[in-house]
């Protein structure tokens, strides 16, 4: 394994890609800082929003169901004390669909032209912005036609209240509808060592059109950092707890899998979250993970990933590792799959 070049150095990302920039290629998920994985602290985010600038992060993703609006509202906050300069470059992504009542997990879609409309100027509001950097329909109603949802979005850029848009968990055949109708920046998935789903058709796809393919949970959860403790010793809310992959054998198995990962980063010199990640990167110029951070503390480790080469052969070991279907256990409980689309699938 070698260390690459300069990682505060973009990757070769396109104009038709990612909001019509170039950007550092490691961005922040930021859902964390107000749900699903216990506390936060608005204090502690803030800050780790600004270390994440300082050390070159330009992609900020975030969505309308974090904590019910409260995740946008703290990047806006983070946003708007920044020096024009500095918010320039910089990428917003946000999203809209999920509907869910406070205090339960369950959720129900909604992608019609009106909550659309409306669900855009909320999330303006709440960013304190006059335009949306990057709008991903968060969630797919099979209900609606998809070329109705990318007509409704394609408005709002007309009306320049969005840059670009994006959508998230879609097939292959949803995304090459929607990007018939209007470009698509973006197709935000599940995707990692953990995840290989998408890489039999969707990978190729968004590359062969121009596509940026943004991966969120690229650390599985945190599972991949090698250091995440048993489901039974997570904080209360922490809704890993009730996800199948963490629970039982699924979770024996799982972690047997990461000890072998961490071994690894042992015998090659870097830590299992900078191999995962540069995994991740190795999979295509036009891949940009997204892993999350509520505090400073793996922040720099996380992005240093950018800086890391693998070897052929070294990928090969983690691709034999981690093969497609290895991973124990569905990666979501039942009420987590509404508005999810299989890479393959053409919706219903």
């Amino acid at each position: 394994m070698t260390i690459g070049p300069d990682p505060s150095a973009p990757l070769g990302v396109t104009p038709r890609q990612l909001a019509a920039r170039k950007v550092f290629p490691i961005g922040l998920g930021c859902m964390g800082m107000s749900e699903f994985y216990g506390a936060s602290d608005d204090a502690e985010s803030l800050s780790t929003l600004r270390a994440a600038v300082d050390l070159g992060v330009q992609h900020f993703d975030t969505a309308d169901t974090y904590g019910f609006g409260h995740n946008e509202s703290l990047l806006g906050r983070f946003l708007n004390n920044l020096a024009p300069d500095e918010r320039q470059h910089l990428t917003v992504a946000t999203k809209f669909g999920i509907v869910r009542e406070p205090g339960r997990y369950e959720r129900r879609i909604d992608n019609t032209p009106a909550y659309i409309r409306s669900a855009c100027e909320a999330s303006l509001r709440r960013l304190g912005t006059d335009c949306i950097d990057l709008y991903y329909c968060h969630r797919r109603d099979p209900a609606v036609p998809i070329e109705d949802v990318a007509g409704a979005m394609a408005g709002l850029v007309a009306e320049g209240k969005v840059r670009a848009i994006g959508f998230s968990e879609i097939g292959a055949d949803s995304l090459r509808r929607a990007h018939a109708v209007h470009p698509v920046a973006a197709l935000q998935s599940e995707f990692s060592l953990w995840e290989r789903q998408l890489e039999r058709e969707l990978l190729p796809l968004t590359q062969q059109l121009g596509i940026a393919l943004v991966a969120y949970s690229p650390l599985g959860r945190g599972m991949l950092t090698g250091a995440l403790p048993a489901a039974s010793e997570l904080e209360e809310g922490d809704f890993r707890r009730a996800l199948p992959r963490f629970n039982g054998e699924a979770a024996e198995a799982n972690r047997r899998q990461v000890e072998t990962l961490r071994m690894l980063a042992e015998q090659w010199g870097a830590p299992a979250t900078q191999l995962a990640l540069a995994w991740t990167l190795h999979r295509g110029p036009h891949v940009l993970p997204i892993p999350g951070a509520r505090r400073q503390t793996h922040l720099a480790q996380n992005i240093g990933a950018a800086g890391v080469s693998l070897d052929r052969a070294q990928l090969e070991t983690l691709d034999r590792l981690f093969a497609p279907g290895s991973t124990a256990g569905a990666r979501y409980p039942d009420a987590g799959w509404a508005g999810i689309e299989d890479s393959g699938a053409s919706p219903r």
